[in-house]
């Protein structure tokens, strides 16, 4: 028979889940249209609410926090380059288990929900561009020019995909490289000035 205590870690644990889900799927995910990092967002999220729960101190889960984004920070420069935009929902999906841990396990019912519901309603506003004068969409394409798919080259990179598309390009990532074709899959990431229809 589980005790109290273990029910409402299992109960914390479904609720963390729940939100860190809803942020995925329904904010972060119908913007990218991409696996790349879904398993790691949630396999971050769950680990950590686990970590967090074997600490039954406030004030041991608080420096056992800290102490996960210390190792976050070092964990960030020696893996491969991860685009700022993934790496806040990354930052977003190990700081919502910690506070949902503190608060599950100090028995701040009210406050749990409400920074839940306040933290997924900023997200999707930030994502959905409300309040922001540009928007920021994504296409794939696929690119022939090979030769300017280099760091030196960037801005005569952008500034090419910007006269062929007329788009006001400020990102390309580079999916897939073929050299027997001479062609590269990625994306572009593009501002649209609110009341422009979205190509």
């Amino acid at each position: 028979m589980l005790s109290d205590t273990n029910l409402i870690f299992i109960l914390g644990f479904f609720i963390n889940l729940l939100f860190a889900f809803i942020i995925i799927r329904f904010v972060y995910y119908p913007r990218q249209s991409q696996h790349t990092y879904l398993f790691t967002f949630l396999a971050f999220n769950t680990v950590i609410y686990f970590i967090m729960g074997l600490f039954t101190s406030v004030e041991l889960s608080i420096g056992a926090g800290f102490g996960l984004f210390a190792l976050f920070s070092v964990l960030r420069y020696r893996t491969e380059t991860v685009p700022i935009h993934e790496m806040t929902y990354l930052f977003l999906m190990v700081a919502l288990p910690v506070l949902n841990s503190i608060l599950i396990s100090s028995s701040q019912y009210e406050e749990l929900i409400l920074t839940n519901v306040l933290i997924t309603g900023v997200i999707w506003a930030l994502e959905n561009g409300w309040g922001f004068t540009n928007r920021m969409h994504s296409k794939e394409i696929v690119y022939e020019k090979i030769d300017l798919v280099h760091q030196d080259n960037k801005e005569e990179l952008l500034a090419d995909i910007r006269e062929r598309t007329g788009l006001n390009v400020v990102r390309f990532e580079i999916d897939k490289i073929n050299y027997l074709r001479d062609t590269v899959n990625g994306r572009i990431f593009y501002l649209e000035e609110s009341g422009r229809r979205k190509t």
